[in-house]
């Protein structure tokens, strides 16, 4: 789910399907240059829904010339059902850069599958640190203010795109609230395995008796946290993976931000495992205008818990289906006790 600035260390071979000559004439065309080289192309870490692959290339001619770093984004050999795809997802990167939201610039489509064997996207290269673990041990004892308060002010710039949007007709609106909506998706899913889930059961049944009466929709990144955006020395430089997409209640972005499983080693700093609240929400507040209380976060990290668990099982059928083998699906899929554990602490007695 997440991508990361550091090259694989595995020298995995770029996709069979893919003619050097295609795709440097694609780049060609597109940069209106007289010459492209691939200097060199290796796997991006991480990643484990789309692959990326980042290009070393000198460009000659056009207003391109010169070395250039971007990444080609297509989809992997599997996928989640709630997933975007490439094209939809191109559409997206386009809206949120012209909307002033830190992405990496979003360059050009190709639907021509004769190219790569699959549709990708081209998308400037941005350097940084996405290693959520790394993150959150670099925080320091009272976290990073700095880009605690970036990323709020990032959350809100994406959250000021409201319904109708040109470019975005593609994206459903709930006919229910957000919630109640997400909980009646999650149960048609729960119904379709052959083992049962009694706790993510009894969550979704507490999500469905605390569900917020009134919502307003914005678009969401969903999965918006710590291990999906890029972080350096000056702060925050972009945010990643934006497949998940879709139009929402703001506060489910900023459950998801704050849910205690993003927070990796540091489970004391809120705001991602990076930061403190307070920063975070201050950095939110001073683009949206909109105070939001520490206690309206509660049902939303409870439902963020809810779908990291799904999520967790769905990677974990995606291993075991063998469409595609994968260790990393099947840790993912291990998280589950932990997450139904979170669960009937977060919906126990005394919660709020």
């Amino acid at each position: 789910m997440s991508s990361s600035s550091t090259i694989s260390q595995a020298s995995d071979t770029f996709v069979a399907m893919t003619d050097d000559h295609h795709l440097v004439e694609f780049i060609r065309e597109q940069a209106s240059a007289k010459r492209v080289f691939i200097r060199a192309r290796e796997r991006l870490s991480g990643g484990a829904i789309q692959e990326n692959w980042l290009l070393d290339l000198l460009i000659e001619g056009g207003a391109w010339a010169g070395d250039r770093r971007w990444v080609l984004r297509s989809d992997a050999i599997s996928a989640l059902p709630a997933s975007l795809d490439r094209e939809q997802e191109f559409s997206v990167l386009q809206v949120v850069y012209q909307a002033g939201v830190k992405v990496p610039r979003p360059l050009w489509l190709c639907r021509d599958v004769r190219i790569h064997g699959r549709v990708f996207f081209l998308m400037e290269y941005v350097p940084g640190i996405a290693a959520g673990r790394l993150l959150s041990a670099g925080a320091g004892a009272q976290g990073n203010a700095r880009l605690a308060t970036q990323l709020g002010a990032n959350l809100a710039r994406l959250h000021k795109v409201r319904p109708p949007c040109a470019g975005l007709d593609f994206l459903t609106l709930p006919d229910s609230s957000p919630a109640l909506a997400t909980i009646n998706a999650y149960r048609r899913y729960l119904d379709t395995l052959a083992d049962a889930y009694p706790v993510l059961e009894w969550g979704l049944r507490w999500c469905e008796l605390h569900a917020p009466r009134n919502s307003i929709l914005c678009l969401l990144h969903r999965d918006y946290r710590t291990g999906n955006y890029l972080a350096s020395e000056q702060g925050l430089e972009a945010v990643l993976d934006w497949e998940f997409s879709g139009w929402g209640d703001p506060l489910e972005d900023l459950g998801w931000f704050t849910a205690r499983c993003w927070r990796f080693t540091r489970p004391d700093l809120e705001a991602g495992g990076i930061g403190l609240l307070e920063d975070f929400l201050r950095g939110y507040q001073e683009i949206s205008s909109v105070c939001i209380e520490r206690s309206q976060l509660h049902y939303w990290q409870v439902m963020a818990t809810l779908r990291w668990a799904v999520i967790a099982l769905q990677q974990g059928q995606r291993h075991l289906s063998g469409e595609e083998p994968s260790l990393e699906l099947a840790l993912t899929a291990r998280l589950l006790p932990e997450l139904e554990l979170d669960i009937l602490h977060m919906t126990g007695a005394e919660a709020p």
